[in-house]
């Protein structure tokens, strides 16, 4: 069986990882290149300009990606254990 909680904090903390590493690209400039290669590569003309970056909105980020990360592993658990009863 699945522990919810540590479930909920394995998704929680990687996606938050995520997001601290998208602010980390933020932060040293390089997020509008990756972007627009992105784009790029799916034959997408870039629609989308990256705001300069911001301590408080990158916090907030994290934070709250952490926090769906950790409701979604929780129910991703939750939903494993219904199915793989012992």
């Amino acid at each position: 069986m699945a522990n919810p909680f540590r479930t909920g904090l394995v998704f929680g903390v990687f996606i938050a990882l995520m997001h601290a590493f998208w602010s980390t690209l933020v932060a040293l400039g390089l997020a509008q290149k990756l972007i627009d290669f992105i784009f790029w590569a799916h034959f997408i003309a870039p629609p989308f300009h990256i705001e300069a970056f911001d301590w408080a909105r990158a916090a907030i980020l994290v934070g709250v990606t952490f926090s769906v990360g950790f409701v979604a592993g929780i129910i991703a658990a939750v939903i494993w254990n219904l199915f793989h009863r012992a």
